[in-house]
């Protein structure tokens, strides 16, 4: 599925964007899942990959106390910082999502105002905008550390909207995965996008997206037409 122009219409008239990071501006979410892999090894554990994905889009303090695994009973902090440890060693970087550093620099042209909604920490979250060639500033930014709740729960996009200072119903959230996807949705914003990075069509409209697309190279002319309006 592509985005209809009803849909690209939609957002060209969005009064700001709610934006995930990993799996949606940059293609990371191959080396997070690697990460777990590689530390789920370490500690001698045979975790299935349906299990690891279901650490996608979520904060792993979050998940390990409530998802079944050889992990029951440990310390969900402790395991968070041993996934992150791998992460940090690894050599490999994320690379941008297709239309990403595009996208970012058509709203600062067009001035839609942008958070990025993320449940990574600051210090994976500003490394990758420096990817991205985004100024600091440019964006706001939610992140790991500023929600009590992440996603699913809808706290990480409601402050997204009140960071911008604009009612969700008035914004497009663009994410990757069902748990941003319901996060978003449940904060009552207007338009919710699913980029199949990492998951098919089928997954992110069940979780509520209202349109897929693959990338995000379609999505910087709909909001550069507004330049000169």
């Amino acid at each position: 599925m592509e985005l209809s122009p009803r849909t690209l219409a939609r957002l060209s008239d969005a009064a700001g964007l709610l934006v995930d990071l990993d799996g949606t501006l940059v293609d990371s979410e191959p080396l997070h899942r690697q990460a777990y892999r590689d530390y789920f090894a370490a500690r001698g554990w045979d975790v299935p990959d349906d299990v690891v994905r279901e650490f996608a889009g979520r904060r792993a303090v979050e998940v390990f106390p409530v998802l079944d695994g050889p992990w029951a009973g440990e310390d969900p902090d402790a395991l968070t910082e041993g996934v992150l440890d791998v992460l940090a060693r690894a050599t490999a970087r994320p690379e941008a999502v297709a239309g990403a550093a595009e996208l970012l620099q058509a709203c600062v042209r067009a001035e839609v105002p942008v958070c990025v909604v993320t449940s990574a920490r600051l210090s994976w979250a500003l490394p990758a905008l420096d990817l991205l060639g985004v100024p600091h500033g440019a964006v706001r930014l939610v992140t790991a550390e500023d929600c009590t709740h992440g996603k699913p729960d809808p706290e990480p996009f409601r402050r997204g909207a009140q960071a911008l200072g604009l009612p969700p119903t008035a914004l497009v959230a663009l994410e990757d995965s069902p748990a941003g996807i319901v996060s978003a949705r449940d904060a009552g914003v207007g338009l919710v996008l699913g980029v199949r990075t990492s998951q098919p069509d089928e997954v992110l409209l069940a979780a509520g997206a209202d349109a897929t697309c693959g990338d995000l190279t379609a999505l910087a002319p709909a909001v550069e037409a507004r330049v000169g309006r």
